[in-house]
């Protein structure tokens, strides 16, 4: 089926909206009288459609500097494969017409899928982490974790390029897997090294499944991505395999 994406402009859309990120993050987080304002005051909106199913949902607003902050983008989980992508190329494409050149949002680290759509095939740069940033979530996808996230920045001055596919195998590896679990191999970040860092293959199982493994995967990766960044070293690029790639900033 033909996948559409459009801007979500009536009341019975900002309503169908609601229902879509109650369903995917099993609690309400927008309502939809905000999804309707934030469309009104010339905010981004916008659905993915499936035939007349609404299966994807993106929502930002601008932020004091007038770039475009993409505060959610959500997909039905039997629906992924592409849709998110899509919903992003639509979302550059209505900053542009707007002269915006700069969207940010931010994610969760151990989402793996979330980092290879928004470093490798976006080409988006990694701005900050940020240490359990939303504080307590009691949505199905966050409740009991510590809310890390990353804040990204793409820049839509150039579109985003194919390249060659992440290879972790040639990099100092901060965080490896054995299994489920995270290994810390006790390396310390170099300057001019590459280094790689694993992420859990399915965090969300994880968080059902092994809870205590979860939160492992999240004080590992939280503490090698923090100091590496402490030393100017920065994710560069994502592995299909889960993998963030570091590298010194420039």
């Amino acid at each position: 089926m033909t996948l559409t994406i459009t801007e979500l402009t009536t009341v019975a859309e900002h309503h169908r909206a609601a229902d879509l990120i109650t369903k995917i993050w099993g609690r309400e987080l927008l309502e939809p009288g905000l999804i309707r304002t934030i469309a009104h005051v010339g905010g981004y909106v916008a659905g993915a459609w499936a035939g007349d199913e609404l299966i994807g949902v993106s929502i930002g607003f601008f932020a004091q500097d007038g770039h475009l902050h993409s505060h959610i983008t959500g997909v039905l989980p039997g629906a992924r494969g592409g849709a998110g992508y899509a919903l992003k190329r639509h979302q550059r494409e209505w900053a542009l017409a707007r002269g915006v050149s700069l969207v940010s949002w931010t994610f969760d680290p151990l989402v793996s899928r979330n980092a290879y759509l928004n470093f490798h095939k976006l080409g988006a740069r990694a701005g900050s982490y940020l240490p359990d940033f939303y504080g307590t979530m009691r949505d199905a996808i966050n409740a009991g974790e510590a809310t890390d996230r990353i804040y990204v920045v793409w820049d839509l001055s150039a579109p985003p390029v194919p390249r060659p596919e992440a290879d972790p195998r040639d990099a100092l590896v901060l965080v490896g897997r054995d299994g489920d679990e995270p290994v810390r191999t006790g390396r310390t970040p170099e300057h001019g090294t590459r280094l790689a860092v694993a992420m859990p293959h399915d965090i969300e199982r994880l968080r059902t499944m092994a809870p205590g493994t979860a939160q492992r995967w999240r004080a590992c990766v939280r503490e090698a991505l923090l100091t590496a960044r402490e030393l100017g070293i920065v994710i560069v690029d994502v592995a299909r395999e889960g993998w963030y790639l570091l590298g010194d900033e420039t």
